[in-house]
């Protein structure tokens, strides 16, 4: 916990770091940054392949070590700070993504609702059962389940459906995945995509087969969730159909906050929860709920907001047409570094998601939040560490045409020397310190 405290402290040391000044660098200072440099240039290019890498003093402004950072480079599950991001400044951390039971009918003495409901997808990756999401994403995490909506219609006074049951997934397109899938579903990424996925579209808890049909898989859940709560209604009465317009709404469940959402991507890589973020972007402000409207909105937030314009065709990165620079993270993460939502949705060295074997038992455990990018040839790393002078460095390390085996283990060890940087400046006044990580 005391680690994790530190990680935490990196935004909190970034909004001070303008009350720290470093006029001139001493031998001391230098031989740890000649140090730094020397871990960087022996590792980085260990492997052979093609890479690039940047490392910046946030808290200075100075560059500590840089290697053909404009160069563009596949990002793999680097992409995925540019998604998160974007989600995080589009939405809004404390967004939500809504499903809804609709109906059209009325209902009758007795309980009888005579006509039909209507379960509407807003594309909500986390949506299932109450047992699968506690299984899959914890009970701490507010969830989204179809045992919730049942609830509210029996609390409606609904006993009986005299009707059909529809699974309407028409907010998001229907393709179930990306480009480089032929836009079927894969399980590089980890489930079909649809606007109304019923625990992640599996059709078991640990996602051996995919579901053919997941808004009618929904709805078949839909007439068995209400049998189970003593909701009378009529066999093989399950289709798919969009919503009629203007039907009222009888149910609704929201899911986990954007914050906990952009968490549940980025910490274990969930290539699934990127895909559909990235076609929600697309739905609420690109006109269309497909990966390339959410692409295109992506694309327009970071040129907007960051100044960048890395090639992104996806929310995962698993596109080999996807392309960034180590400068292209670096500023990103730069411009996020003061916001705690996105920093702590990082995986954290050696405790954390895909990190979580990784810097073990190092001085880098738990000093570092990072995205990892990994694909068959491509092994990057990018995030911040706590150096050893209480200072927020932010790095990106790219490396394509490599063996993942071989550069993770080099990738620590550059991420263990950034922990032992120490860079300050010893003088007889010292300038005001950042505040102490973990106080």
């Amino acid at each position: 916990m005391r680690r994790q405290a530190r990680v935490r402290a990196i935004a909190v040391a970034v909004a001070m770091a303008a009350l720290v000044a470093s006029p001139v660098v001493p031998t001391a200072a230098a031989s740890q940054l000649s140090s730094l440099r020397k871990v960087f240039a022996n590792d980085l290019n260990a492997g052979g392949g093609s890479n690039g890498a940047l490392v910046v003093d946030m808290n200075t402004g100075k560059t500590l070590y840089s290697y053909r950072p404009r160069t563009g480079r596949l990002p793999a599950s680097n992409e995925k700070i540019y998604t998160t991001s974007t989600a995080l400044l589009r939405f809004g951390a404390d967004a939500r993504l809504q499903s809804t039971i609709d109906g059209v009918g009325s209902l009758a003495a007795g309980g009888a609702f005579d006509g039909s409901l209507y379960l509407r997808g807003g594309g909500d990756p986390s949506f299932g059962s109450t047992s699968f999401d506690n299984y899959y994403y914890g009970r701490n995490v507010t969830r989204a389940t179809i045992q919730s909506l049942v609830k509210q219609l029996v609390q409606r006074g609904i006993k009986s459906i005299n009707g059909d049951v529809y699974g309407d997934a028409s907010y998001l397109d229907a393709a179930k995945g990306t480009a480089p899938y032929d836009f079927q579903a894969s399980f590089d990424l980890g489930s079909p995509l649809s606007a109304l996925d019923y625990n992640r579209g599996w059709t078991d808890l640990y996602g051996n087969y995919f579901q053919a049909n997941p808004p009618l898989y929904a709805a078949q859940q839909l007439v068995l969730a209400l049998r189970a709560a003593g909701v009378k209604v009529p066999k093989n009465r399950a289709f798919t159909g969009k919503t009629p317009t203007g039907a009222p709404v009888l149910a609704s469940v929201d899911s986990p906050p954007m914050s906990t959402m952009i968490a549940l991507t980025n910490t274990p890589s969930d290539n699934f929860f990127a895909e559909t973020l990235i076609k929600d972007l697309g739905a609420r402000f690109g006109g269309r709920g497909s990966t390339a409207a959410g692409a295109a909105v992506v694309r327009a937030e970071v040129a907007s907001k960051f100044a960048i314009h890395p090639r992104i065709y996806d929310g995962s990165g698993l596109s080999y047409s996807d392309s960034s620079s180590p400068l292209d993270i670096v500023t990103v993460l730069e411009k996020m570094a003061s916001d705690t939502d996105f920093v702590d949705s990082l995986a954290i060295s050696g405790e954390t998601g895909t990190l979580r074997d990784e810097m073990v038992g190092t001085n880098a455990q738990g000093e570092c939040r990072a995205k990892t990018g990994t694909l068959n040839a491509v092994s990057n790393l990018s995030g911040y560490c706590l150096a050893r002078d209480g200072h927020t460095l932010v790095f990106s390390i790219l490396q394509n045409y490599v063996d993942p085996n071989t550069e993770h283990p080099l990738q620590n060890l550059m991420a263990e020397a950034l922990v032992r940087y120490d860079g300050k400046t010893p003088a007889a006044a010292p300038a005001p310190p950042v505040a102490a990580p973990g106080a």
